[in-house]
């Protein structure tokens, strides 16, 4: 006779909790339910090995059915079975794992059980009515069948099952337009076998389903295996081949081309999991932009819980795709809300750490390969370096790489430390558009004449990054469109100091005539065949100045500007001799010269037609002069 049993007062109020808060998609339940299957294999198996009482199954496999006429859907298991009393504990008390409880009872605690029966179990009611379990253990002198709607209560009863295990019904609740609710999905052959396939395809025991197909105009049914069982990453490295592992990456993350770079890793000790990276070849068209979503799939014991697990890596290698798979991670009473706990931030760790040596390696060992990389997500490294008030500083800074005015080379911040000269105190870079674009800057010209090599900083986020770096090896990072002063040596800054004593009238000339357009007016030692450049003070360089202008609400910011005029050069003899026949032209000749300072700088003219207006205009002056 069938016994009815309540529910734990505890368990009753978080029954409705589970059915219809704890679980995003109703689709875990299946997930949920497979794993169980797995873990009461495994005990059937461990059991029989210890146990004389249990033995041991010819073949472990669950099974899937579906019957469309009853709408149920059964999954059986030929594992250990439950007694009355583990069904009335395990069944009868949410948060009861029985597969909890059994490993804590282990010596030996090397045996990976998956489910959390009591837990997971209860996901059945988001798609089911009511929920039917037949079990046998090889414990117990009987069957029992377990009967329950997820509402109060709950009947027992026994049967007359003789074979050991499990098989959990599912009547599915009916289809709800209103809520846009499709049940009857499930009782689909391909439903299952995508869900299978999605969430429990490395499950180590075959998990089966009759399938229906077409074959010389008739239909046939076969059962067929619907996972693939051995995961690729818990293959032994010996055992992979390249192809092997560029196929995966391919078919699990959607890419045309192999990766450029494939880690697999396997931890063991006080932390224990797998990981298996991959670096792609191109990043995705979105890579740069907000709508990109970075993360790493996550697998416990090879059963699929996440597909991008943000904490697992920090956003300088956010380029980074593949999976972690462990048994350590601390899970709350849902797989798909993992806990941020101390755990995963210590895999995220060990990852970063990881993914840092690796890349070390591939600049050291496979140069070419490492600049393939650079060139396709140095960007992001550099932002890292920027990031967080330069936190990561330290861990990217021998990363990044960058062409000079010497070489269209890549080199890193070490080997321009390491190929500079003794007398030269800073490392020097230069800012601008393109490499032909900084090149042809006048700044360059004091350079060219030490023989001093040069950073060419061509994106946007250098001037950002090197602000934060301040110095490497504890050598200082010097814009060439800042201080000149150590580029001159003793001789020339007291010839600059005495030429512009002499001409300190033209100079204030000048400066009044651009009024605050300018910062100062200078003769500069930097120039040697350009007549004029623009340098900015201390601070906000000029580059930084045009990218943040480009941002939302920020057009009132401008760098300090100092125009600096070349003393050795034609147009400086004929600014004196203007300044001393007619002081009234000054102002026209010192606003041309500001605006070619300018378009050699990058900027737009504000009024680009009075601009040409007035190289006319003194153009025909000049000539009636003649």
């Amino acid at each position: 006779m069938a016994k009815t049993k309540q529910f734990k007062t505890e368990s009753k109020k978080l029954l409705n909790l589970m059915i219809n808060s704890i679980y995003t998609h109703k689709e875990i339940f299946l997930r949920e339910l497979i794993s169980n299957a797995s873990d009461a294999i495994d005990r059937r198996h461990y059991l029989s090995l210890t146990d004389e009482q249990v033995s041991s199954a010819d073949n472990y496999e669950i099974l899937i059915t579906q019957d469309t006429a009853s709408r149920t859907i059964a999954i059986k298991d030929n594992g250990i079975g439950m007694t009355e009393e583990e069904l009335i504990k395990n069944l009868g008390t949410i948060a009861q794992s029985g597969s909890q409880a059994f490993l804590e009872k282990l010596e030996k605690k090397d045996v990976d059980i998956i489910g959390q029966f009591g837990v997971g179990f209860y996901s059945a009611f988001m798609v089911a009515s009511k929920v039917e379990i037949t079990t046998r253990s090889p414990l117990s002198e009987t069957g029992y069948h377990w009967v329950s709607t997820g509402e109060s209560n709950y009947q027992i009863d026994t049967t007359d099952q003789e074979t050991i295990g499990t098989t959990i019904t599912l009547h599915l609740r009916e289809d709800n337009q209103e809520d846009e609710e499709n049940y009857s999905e499930y009782l689909e052959e391909h439903t299952i076998k995508n869900l299978v396939k999605k969430y429990s395809d490395y499950v180590r025991y075959p998990i089966k389903m009759n399938i229906t197909k077409q074959k010389d105009d008739k239909e046939e049914v076969t059962l067929e295996t619907l996972n693939s069982m051995t995961p690729i990453w818990k293959k032994a490295k010996s055992e992979l081949k390249d192809e092997d592992l560029n196929t995966f990456y391919k078919r699990q993350y959607n890419d045309f081309e192999d990766p450029l770079k494939v880690i697999h890793t396997n931890v063991e000790g006080m932390l224990t999991y797998t990981a298996l990276l991959f670096i792609p070849t191109s990043p995705p068209q979105d890579f740069y932009t907000d709508q990109f979503e970075k993360g790493l799939q996550l697998y416990s014991k090879s059963v699929f819980i996440m597909d991008k697990n943000k904490e697992l890596l920090p956003d300088h290698f956010r380029f980074v795709r593949g999976l972690v798979d462990s048994a350590d991670l601390s899970l709350n009473i849902s797989r798909e809300m993992l806990q941020h706990d101390r755990q995963l931030k210590k895999i995220a760790a060990h990852l970063e750490k990881k993914i840092k040596s690796e890349l070390e390696k591939m600049l050291e060992r496979d140069r070419d390969t490492y600049i393939k990389f650079y060139k396709a997500y140095g960007k992001n490294l550099k932002y890292g370096i920027y990031d967080n008030f330069g936190m990561k500083k330290d861990l990217l800074k021998d990363l990044i790489m960058f062409t000079t005015n010497k070489s269209e080379e890549y080199i890193t911040l070490k080997e321009y430390i390491e190929r500079k000269s003794d007398e030269q105190k800073a490392i020097y870079y230069a800012s601008g558009s393109s490499r032909h674009q900084i090149l042809n800057q006048p700044q360059m010209d004091a350079v060219k004449e030490k023989d001093y090599e040069v950073l060419l900083f061509t994106d946007e986020i250098d001037e950002f990054m090197v602000q934060v770096l301040g110095s490497y090896e504890d050598t200082p990072f010097k814009s060439l469109k800042q201080s000149e002063s150590d580029l001159l040596d003793e001789s020339k800054k007291e010839d600059l100091k005495t030429k512009e004593k002499d001409h300190k009238k033209l100079l204030k000339a000048i400066k009044k005539a651009l009024g605050d357009k300018v910062k100062d007016v200078k003769l500069s030692g930097r120039l040697k065949d350009s007549p004029v450049c623009l340098v900015s003070g201390e601070g906000l360089s000029l580059e930084m100045e045009k990218i943040l202008k480009q941002m939302p609400n920020q057009t009132d910011i401008k760098a300090d500007r100092i125009l600096e005029i070349n003393p050795n050069h034609d147009i400086f003899a004929a600014l004196s001799n203007i300044h001393e026949t007619t002081p009234k032209k000054i102002d026209d000749y010192a606003t041309l010269l500001y605006r070619q300072a300018l378009l050699i700088e990058g900027y737009e003219l504000d009024d680009p037609i009075d601009f040409s207006n007035q190289m006319i205009k003194l153009m025909v002056e000049a000539s009636k002069l003649k």
